[in-house]
């Protein structure tokens, strides 16, 4: 065995010790990326360009849609971990559905608890961003998840635009992305700067996200008869 070999395996052995520490998903976020089609990338800039412009007008939509997906991971990750339940898809149905019908009644709420998930993202790309210790990036998103539960549940109005402008955001960033690498010829380097640049991820959904806080701002203050 020859040196270029051992070196070559040693670099796949720390590659994959790396991975496996890793705590952030960026390249199983990469993966979702680039299998979009490209009508697919299109519909998640169409959808989230009314994400984060006009969250503000159907927040109310958004918030179910949110919450059955949040019901639909809830309810496949209980159903593969306990003992005996073996249909996952029955189980991320039932979930979608319960939660899905709890979001209605319980409006208010559900913005809240969307508009502290959101700080807490928030926060936590941040953190990730600044390349601080990556074992410890829940105690990022812990500060934002309190501080956008709090203010979320003071102020409504501030809950809508914080979920709807970083679900917008993120939207756009995926569907920009799968975009770029289907017509790019540097598909390696554009690779390598999402999974080995830190900072890039989390810049790319800060951007539109604060735009799309500054411009749903100004649509709610010109809309007097805007509520829940």
């Amino acid at each position: 065995m020859d040196c270029v070999t051992i070196l070559a395996q040693a670099a796949e052995a720390a590659g994959s010790e790396a991975a496996a520490d890793s705590v952030v998903p960026v390249r199983l976020f990469w993966e979702h990326i680039v299998s979009l089609g490209r009508l697919e990338a299109f519909m998640f800039v169409s959808f989230g360009a009314v994400w984060l412009f006009y969250g503000w007008r159907v927040f109310k939509i958004l918030v179910v849609i949110s919450f059955a997906l949040l019901g639909l991971t809830l309810g496949m990750t209980v159903t593969q971990r306990v003992q005996g339940l073996d249909n996952q898809l029955v189980g991320g149905f039932v979930g979608m559905g319960l939660l899905a019908i709890l979001s209605i009644p319980l409006m208010r709420w559900a913005v809240g608890v969307l508009g502290a998930i959101a700080g807490a993202i928030f926060t936590a790309g941040i953190w990730h961003a600044c390349g601080l210790t990556e074992q410890y990036i829940w105690a990022g998103a812990l500060v934002g998840l309190v501080a956008g539960g709090m203010i979320s549940f003071i102020v409504f109005k501030i809950a809508v635009i914080l979920f709807s402008s970083i679900g917008g955001g993120a939207l756009i960033v995926a569907g920009t992305l799968a975009l770029i690498y289907y017509y790019t010829p540097t598909k390696v380097q554009m690779q390598n700067l999402v999974l080995y640049q830190q900072w890039f991820l989390p810049v790319a959904i800060m951007v539109p996200m604060l735009v799309g806080i500054i411009v749903q701002n100004k649509f709610i203050k010109g809309s007097k008869d805007w509520d829940i």
